[in-house]
């Protein structure tokens, strides 16, 4: 039995505005268009995502409690060697990490997440360097919903 695959189009460069939104809704969405998961010829054994531009990282919002609650662990491997941080730690050092390490959370663990990873850009304020591929923005309406808004 002989199968096709669709010869993928180029991918969009989108942009997302960061600020005031949240992180949960911020990395869903853009897991989605990293995997391609928006597009009608959607594969799950092959990349058809878009490269995602997030600006203003730094203007994300969080419940007050969850500045402290939320605990980021990683374990050397070495016996009582636990490293913890809380969100606020993390995210005074980068609020980049916060925010790939959300959408690493959400994409599948296979061969594929760091080539959708490297599609995600990530910039902690209203600048970036990407301006020839001429981006398109996202806004985030209601439930996940997603509407690319043309600048043409």
């Amino acid at each position: 039995m002989k199968t096709s695959t669709l010869k993928p189009s180029a991918p969009r460069w989108l942009i997302i505005n960061a600020e005031g939104q949240s992180l949960g809704r911020i990395a869903t969405t853009v897991a989605v268009l990293l995997r391609g998961k928006h597009r009608e010829y959607f594969s799950p054994h092959q990349v058809y995502g878009d490269h995602v531009i997030i600006l203003h990282a730094e203007k994300i919002a969080f419940p007050e409690k969850k500045w402290h609650r939320k605990v980021y662990y990683k374990h050397t491997g070495h016996t009582g060697h636990l490293k913890r941080k809380t969100l606020q730690e993390a995210f005074e050092k980068s609020p980049r990490w916060v925010i790939e390490h959300a959408v690493k959370g959400m994409l599948p663990a296979n061969r594929l997440r760091a080539v959708m990873l490297k599609r995600l850009h990530v910039f902690e304020g209203a600048e970036h360097t990407f301006a020839p591929q001429k981006p398109q923005n996202v806004s985030l309406e209601g439930k996940g919903l997603i509407a690319v808004e043309s600048t043409s």
